[in-house]
Order: C-alpha cells, then sequence, then structure tokens
C-alpha cells in the first residue's frame, strides 16, 4: 500500500518531526519510506511543508494542513478521493473540494486542554493515522524511543496520550 503525504503549516508545530516520527515508525515496521524534508523561512515561522514518498510529487493521497497558505496551496495537489486534514484552529477559509474526504481535527484545543502546547504534533498525528492507519500505535512508540533524545524518553506517554486524543477528536466534515 503506497502512501503519498504532505504535511505543511508554520514552523514551531512540529511539522518536521511529525513527519520524522512518521517516517521512522514506518521504518520499525519494516515498510519502504521516503522521507523528504522541506524548510526554509519556516523555522521563523514561516510555511512548512513535509512530504513523505518521491520528491518529485505533485499530487497527494493525504494532505495534513496546519495553516490557511498550506490549504490554498495543497488541497488543489489532492488526489480525487485522497484525505485532506486540517487543524481548525489554523484555518480562515474552509476546505471547498467534493472529491476529496475532509477532516477536522481541533488539535490546537486539545494541546491547550493537555496544558501542553508541545503535544499539538502527536495529536494531529494522531488523527491522521485514525483516518489512514499507515502505521500503528506500536510503531509511533519504538519511533519515538528511536527519535527523541533519552532525556526526553519520559515524555513519551504523554505523546502517547496526544496519539489518542488524536484519534478520538478528529472528525470528517460533510
Amino acid at each position: 500500500m503506497k502512501k503519498e503525504i504532505i504535511i505543511s503549516g508554520f514552523g514551531g508545530q512540529g511539522v518536521l518531526s511529525m513527519g520524522k516520527i512518521l517516517a521512522y515508525s514506518g521504518l520499525m515496521e519494516d515498510k519502504e519510506v521516503t522521507w523528504m524534508p522541506a524548510y526554509g523561512p519556516e523555522q521563523r515561522g514561516g510555511t512548512a511543508n513535509e512530504r513523505i514518498s518521491s520528491p518529485i510529487l505533485s499530487k497527494y493521497d493525504i494532505a495534513v494542513v496546519l495553516n490557511q497558505p498550506s490549504l490554498e496551496k495543497f488541497e488543489p495537489k489532492i488526489k480525487p478521493g485522497g484525505i485532506l486534514i486540517y487543524d481548525g484552529f489554523g484555518i480562515i477559509n474552509k476546505p471547498t473540494r467534493k472529491d476529496i474526504t475532509v477532516y477536522e481535527i481541533n488539535a490546537m484545543d486539545k494541546a491547550a486542554e493537555m496544558k501542553n502546547s508541545k503535544v499539538f504534533n502527536m495529536i494531529v498525528l494522531g488523527g491522521l493515522l485514525k483516518v489512514a492507519p499507515v502505521v500503528s500505535d506500536k510503531g509511533v512508540e519504538k519511533a519515538l524511543y528511536k527519535t527523541l533524545p533519552e532525556r526526553h524518553h519520559g515524555l513519551i506517554p504523554l505523546n502517547m496520550e496526544a496519539l489518542k486524543e488524536g484519534a478520538k477528536i478528529i472528525q470528517e466534515i460533510k
């Protein structure tokens, strides 16, 4: 099962970390994975775009967009029948396509409720994995142990809780 995914948002939203964790999760499950991080001004608060798959893609099966510029750029590039996931906090003009399945996840609100803005990306990842289970929670947990410095391993249970919360709160927009 080949899935071409783009994750895009502002710097500081954990876009690159989310892509890295997703890629490592696939590796932990012996899947073939390509991770193509793309950043520049995003690290200073501009828009970040995270591709997973081929660097020459122009159409995606799944787009996760965390701000308005990302929605405007990537909504047209989702393959018909594909999936668009957006965080309700970052989008003013909602998606308009009718030939894709659209999901909203209020990850920013859930992160605030959990009193930790740093789990925002894991909430989004949990929502993504609920609607497109390309890797398992166990794969994500293994990837966290592999990608996080050992001094941060104590945060893995919180990250796994955030993953589960994201799966609970994502909802299809009809």
